[in-house]
């Protein structure tokens, strides 16, 4: 199988799994009080799961008094995709009417696809087929879930509140062959594990994000693993 039609292949193991979770949104949205189009509408025009989900959430606890601080989670949310939009500038590259058009797919599994590719090219397939995947079945799948969210009942009795970790689970694993990524993987799985019950849904990734950073930053683990070739390699000098 050629390079490029790998990512294809992972890609599109992405898109579905993510675009099946559209259908929990779907179902929540409606049942949260708002109408088949406004849900409809919020994946086409916000289209960033976790953002979604935490305005549904808070909309539904506190109804049209809720919705400044729904607006503000979701707000709030929606930052990590400004850093996401750094990340990638320099791997969509071109002019501005392509940067422009890769901003709204610019999500969580586009940019895990892309920068889990190795040359430039296979990361630019990754980004496109990731994102306008996504966003035409997470939309498609949003109506369906809205249409039939009385029928389907609770999204969680069908595995679906999982499809997106599994998904990201199996983009990270191929990662950890060193100590410093499976340190970043398994002090950010700690972390958020921790704040899950105490903050709203998303922001857990957010404070656990805080890690990677700080490990990268000071490459703590980076260096040893650096050093085990060295320290390895036979003493060819006598």
């Amino acid at each position: 199988m050629s390079a490029e039609r790998e990512v294809w292949r992972e890609a599109l193991g992405v898109v579905l799994a993510t675009s099946a979770y559209g259908i929990s949104f779907g179902a929540l949205a409606v049942a949260a009080g708002l109408d088949v189009w406004q849900a409809c509408v919020l994946s086409l025009l916000m289209f960033t799961g976790g953002s979604q989900f935490a305005f549904v959430g808070v909309f539904a606890a506190g109804g049209l008094a809720a919705l400044p601080s729904a607006i503000a989670s979701a707000a709030l949310l929606g930052v990590r995709n400004v850093a996401y939009g750094m990340r990638m500038s320099p791997v969509i590259g071109g002019g501005a009417w392509r940067r422009v058009a890769a901003a709204h797919f610019t999500i969580d599994e586009s940019t895990a696809v892309a920068i889990s590719q190795n040359e430039p090219r296979l990361r630019q397939v990754g980004f496109w087929v990731t994102g306008i995947g996504i966003f035409l079945g997470w939309n498609a799948t949003t109506l369906i879930g809205a249409l039939v969210g009385d029928v389907l009942g609770d999204p969680k009795t069908w595995g679906l509140d999982a499809a997106a970790a599994a998904a990201f689970l199996a983009l990270l694993w191929p990662r950890l062959k060193q100590r410093q990524a499976i340190a970043v993987g398994v002090a950010a799985a700690v972390v958020a594990a921790a704040f899950t019950p105490l903050l709203l849904p998303g922001l857990p990734v957010l404070v656990a994000a805080v890690v990677a950073i700080l490990v990268g930053w000071f490459n703590w683990f980076g260096r040893a693993d650096a050093a085990v070739p060295a320290e390895s390699a036979p003493d060819v000098s006598r």
